[in-house]
């Protein structure tokens, strides 16, 4: 069974959407990728922090979906890190309305040693020195290391980013972030700078319109499938992300070809993430559910052209 090491935020989340509101809810990027690759039966290993007000049952919820929490480090004395967020009615842009890092502050990761020989790294959106940090420990180079970031870090530690962007394989970031980064507002050309800096595939996400797969001259893209009702899109990239390593560490095929898989996989579980607020919807999530909605997509993206 291949071994995926997932590193990220496991939070407080409070959020309002058009539709209504929440107090304080689990969230937290390594949560939402873990509760994805969670569908692959692999043995996975979360990386965190939380503090002492974490509730033991939201422990037990990862433990319970084969999630390994010896990586999760708990400060007693601190309070878990907590987002809180307003999306506008387009669902697309938000207001943040509190930031506290608490314990994410003075983070500093261990991999727990029976993972650091893990064939796939998922290093969720972290400072890039911490995501740095999980490299550095890995005692067997990883056959693949994926890497999600975001616009905060190329405001405020780029130098740190182009370091660790030097040593990952795959990076996962949305249309806005891919056009900061390289300053092209061509998505072709923002991913070819990209390849530049070091990944050999460069996944571009498009929220409600998809995503790219880039890998040389290679393009490869999946639409977003239509739903009729999105409550909240907190956590659907990192579930796409999770969902999309999951798939690759499962069948353990790196290959352009099978990251297509990767991507519909990964598309297909941000579907399910955004139709409750927060994590409800990926913890009550069946198997068949999955299938269903995999056909769907098979449905809508395969065609015949007839070519005269």
């Amino acid at each position: 069974m291949s071994k995926l090491v997932i590193v990220g935020t496991v939070a407080f989340d409070a959020i309002e959407t058009p539709f209504g509101k929440t107090d304080k809810i689990l969230g937290g990027a390594a949560t939402f990728i873990g509760l994805a690759a969670s569908h692959f039966n692999i043995d996975a290993a979360a990386v965190s922090v939380v503090g002492g007000d974490f509730p033991q049952d939201y422990l037990d919820l990862l433990s319970s979906r084969n999630i390994n929490i010896d990586g999760v480090e708990i400060v007693k004395e601190g309070k878990t890190f907590f987002w809180s967020g307003r999306y506008h009615n387009d669902m697309n842009s938000r207001d943040t309305l509190a930031t506290e890092l608490n314990v994410l502050a003075d983070f500093n990761p261990v991999v727990p040693e029976s993972y650091r020989n893990a064939e796939v790294v998922m290093l969720g959106n972290l400072h890039p020195m911490v995501q740095m940090g999980v490299l550095d420990q890995m005692t067997v180079k990883p056959k693949l290391v994926i890497l999600d970031t975001m616009n905060f870090w190329m405001d405020c530690a780029l130098d740190d980013l182009h370091s660790v962007i030097k040593k990952i394989d795959v990076i996962t970031i949305n249309d806005e972030e891919a056009r900061q980064l390289t300053g092209e507002y061509s998505l072709v050309v923002a991913a070819r700078k990209i390849h530049e800096m070091g990944p050999k595939y460069v996944v571009i996400k498009k929220g409600e319109h998809g995503a790219l797969l880039f890998h040389d001259d290679h393009v490869f893209y999946a639409p977003a499938l239509p739903l009729e009702e999105v409550f909240d899109p907190t956590g659907a990239g990192d579930t796409f992300a999770g969902g999309f390593a999951g798939y690759l560490a499962k069948t353990e095929d790196y290959s352009f070809e099978n990251m297509k898989n990767a991507v519909i996989y990964g598309s297909t579980l941000a579907s399910f993430c955004v139709e409750k607020f927060g994590t409800e919807r990926m913890i009550n999530l069946e198997k068949d559910e999955v299938y269903m909605r995999l056909q769907q997509f098979k449905q809508i993206t395969q065609f015949d052209i007839e070519l005269s």
